[in-house]
């Protein structure tokens, strides 16, 4: 009689085959349909230049791009090309509502706003970036790149540098990864060394604030200041933004403990008691 196969594949003493998990159908499929998704955020409007920007073949990117075109998370414009759809707008909303920081930020915004009439925004910390959370404009017409949603880098503005208070092992390889490739070697006033760097973020942890002084944008600068948990953990922060004729450096320094203010009323609302 034959012995099964089996037994014979034992006796060779190869391994029986394992199945990766990592790499299931199911899995693989809500892989690739998030990185298409996050192709036509990077602006990959076209099959093409999306299947080139995942990896993946043409035929299933195809099928991709019209399941998430049924299901609303992508929509196709006139002319063929695919833009972000309606299923992501409510999600995104409903994620900032849920979002206790949001919600507790509020009213603190409103009244800040009304109080220093120029831009306050509101963000987090998301993999390594600056994600904007809410912003309200200010009302002297002044027009800056940020925007809810939008991320910026975390060492090259003030909001990002309040977020990062905490955090002094981080400073060096943060602003290392985010110095434009184009910086030189000298200290321009939008871009400083290293060393130089890490001695303002000290300065700015003492003092329990941060500036951006044009260092993202020309012509933009702006008062940030963290916004604490129940634990006394950085969760968020806040910024005062206006343009230059706007922010001479007296009033950077007349809006420190305004915005230290009003960030310490929403840390209040989470819970953060100063010991």
């Amino acid at each position: 009689m034959r012995r099964p196969r089996v037994a014979r594949a034992r006796r060779s003493g190869r391994p029986r085959p394992r199945r990766d998990r990592r790499r299931s159908p199911g899995t693989q499929t809500l892989a690739r349909g998030i990185a298409v998704v996050n192709a036509v955020a990077r602006g990959r409007s076209r099959l093409r230049e999306i299947a080139e920007e995942t990896g993946v073949g043409r035929s299933t990117t195809h099928r991709l791009l019209q399941l998430l075109l049924a299901t609303g998370y992508l929509r196709q414009l006139d002319d063929g090309a695919y833009a972000l759809g309606p299923a992501l707008i409510e999600l995104g909303y409903q994620a900032l509502q849920e979002n206790p920081v949001t919600a507790i930020a509020a009213p603190v915004l409103r009244r800040l706003a009304e109080r220093v009439h120029d831009t306050v925004h509101l963000a987090i910390e998301d993999r390594g970036q600056v994600l904007y959370l809410d912003k309200i404009p200010g009302t002297r017409g002044a027009v800056m790149r940020s925007q809810i949603g939008h991320r910026m880098p975390l060492t090259r503005t003030g909001i990002g540098k309040a977020l990062l208070l905490d955090s002094p092992e981080r400073w060096s390889d943060r602003f290392l990864a985010e110095r434009p490739v184009t910086a030189g070697q000298g200290l321009a006033r939008d871009v400083l060394t290293v060393d130089a760097f890490v001695q303002v973020m000290h300065a700015s942890a003492g003092r329990g604030v941060a500036f951006d002084l044009e260092e993202n944008e020309p012509g933009i600068l702006c008062v940030a200041a963290p916004v604490r948990d129940t634990s006394g953990s950085i969760v968020a922060a806040i910024s005062v933004t206006a343009t230059r004729p706007y922010m001479p450096p007296e009033r950077l320094e007349a809006l420190v403990p305004i915005v230290h203010d009003a960030a310490a009323r929403i840390s209040a609302g989470l819970g953060w008691r100063l010991s």
